[in-house]
């Protein structure tokens, strides 16, 4: 599937052949059954390898099936993916760091964003904190208004950080007082951050 295609539809799941669909909902009825649901979603993935319904459809069977490796590893792809469909650098650390318009309302946009800001929860919950901070610092530079969030994320990132560094293991650093949104967020969590921004 090329970057042309529409977003829009693609991330609702539509624009996929009909076995791809059919194949994803026997997956999803056969959730209790994570053989007989990996079957059904390498069926689609055979018919639709690029697909966003794909890859979220799989994001989700790994995810809550407490394999998040495997789930890093498809927010990797769907990174690269939507990547793409933006015309950005396939990378994720190699995109600008600026603002990229749509964040509010594109969903080719949202979808890049919420799947970075995925990985950076992955990284963190699997105790990779270096990988974790970079997603994040990045996801910031892209969504400066913290249209998807990420700003609550980093609060957590940065509580588990202070956490980690106190010799007795006592938080005794309560962090910003989030929830705030938008701009506001970002700047409350960059303000209680290490100065070295060591992880």
């Amino acid at each position: 599937m090329g970057p042309a295609f529409d977003f829009d539809d693609a991330v609702l799941g539509h624009g996929l052949p009909a076995e791809a669909e059919q194949a994803l909902r026997d997956a999803g009825e056969s959730r209790a059954d994570p053989p007989r649901a990996m079957a059904a979603l390498m069926r689609a993935c055979a018919m639709a390898p690029d697909h966003p319904a794909v890859l979220i459809a799989f994001y989700r069977h790994y995810f809550y099936g407490h394999r998040l490796r495997l789930a890093r590893h498809v927010a990797r792809k769907a990174l690269s993916v939507g990547a793409k469909a933006l015309g950005l650098p396939l990378a994720w650390r190699e995109v600008p760091e600026r603002a990229l318009p749509g964040a509010a309302d594109d969903a080719a946009t949202r979808f890049y964003l919420w799947v970075l800001k995925g990985y950076a929860y992955l990284s963190l919950r699997l105790d990779d904190a270096a990988e974790a901070r970079d997603a994040l610092m990045k996801l910031r530079a892209l969504d400066p208004e913290d249209r998807v969030g990420g700003a609550l994320l980093e609060a957590v990132r940065q509580r588990r950080q202070r956490r980690d560094d106190d010799a007795d293991g006592v938080d005794s650093d309560d962090g910003p007082a989030l929830p705030v949104f938008g701009a506001a967020a970002w700047a409350r969590v960059a303000g209680t951050a290490n100065p070295s921004g060591a992880a």
